[in-house]
């Protein structure tokens, strides 16, 4: 694609030892990684606005990073864009053997499970576990999902979403029972569990954990800042009142929307 080399041709330019761009000249793998994750978000953040037009421009400035981390590995020797998308395209042949094989899958669900029993049998010379290879960096709720996902391709799964509820009720008692009698450390340690388990919960409803907690907390601040606009309308603090005056506000707020 011509748009596609457009960019390349660019970013060479932009690299170019005589007289390319003294900042873009500058630039590693590693510094480059903050820019790289800031541009991810965004592109994430259009996808839930959305913003058609915003997600055109941000998948733009992400395919502008992975064009200058390419880039920066041509000039050390290490490997070309050409490699690097043949090894994407044997990968989604690999691991789609319904489509460009015989395997069998008959839902969503078996072609997630198809993905990560094939990538452990790739992977089963470097890994000492089906759990490594999953970047700690990540938002915790998208380890914990990820984790999940690889156990499943082990067979070390709940069968339904059902089975998982009744393990969240065991972590609820479990949780309040350390509350009540144990130590800080063990009370943190009963919450991980039960987060754990809605994790658990979400990925067994399809739904993505991570972005189900980002819509909770845009709810809430929606909210807050109306209640806040409320008080503020009529000269008010906020501090001034009870929380039952607030609850009030909130409700208000809350059969509005």
């Amino acid at each position: 694609m011509k748009e596609f080399d457009r960019l390349i041709d660019i970013v060479a330019r932009l690299r170019d030892p005589q007289d390319g761009c003294p900042w873009d000249l500058k630039q590693t793998h590693r510094s480059l990684v903050p820019n790289f994750i800031e541009e991810l978000y965004e592109v994430i953040e259009a996808i839930q606005s959305g913003d058609d037009d915003h997600l055109c421009e941000e998948l733009g400035d992400l395919t502008l990073h992975i064009v200058m981390q390419v880039r920066i590995a041509r000039e050390r020797g290490a490997f070309v864009m050409s490699e690097a998308l043949n090894r994407i395209c044997d990968k989604l042949v690999r691991r789609h053997p319904h489509i460009f094989g015989d395997t069998q899958a008959g839902s969503a669900a078996d072609v997630k499970l198809n993905w990560e029993r094939i990538k452990l049998r790739e992977k089963a010379a470097q890994r000492k576990s089906i759990l490594e290879g999953i970047p700690r960096s990540m938002p915790a709720l998208i380890v914990a999902q990820r984790m999940q996902e690889k156990a499943a391709a082990a067979n070390f799964d709940w069968p339904g979403p059902d089975n998982v509820m009744l393990k969240l009720r065991e972590e609820i008692e479990e949780f309040e029972y350390a509350r009540r009698h144990e130590s800080p450390e063990r009370v943190e340690d009963e919450l991980g569990d039960l987060l754990f388990t809605l994790v658990n919960l979400a990925r067994k409803l399809d739904i993505d954990a991570e972005a189900t907690l980002k819509r909770g907390a845009d709810k809430f601040e929606r909210r807050f800042k109306a209640v806040e606009e409320s008080y503020r309308a009529r000269g008010l603090d906020m501090a001034d009142h009870s929380l039952e005056q607030l609850d009030k506000v909130w409700d208000e707020v809350k059969e509005e929307e």
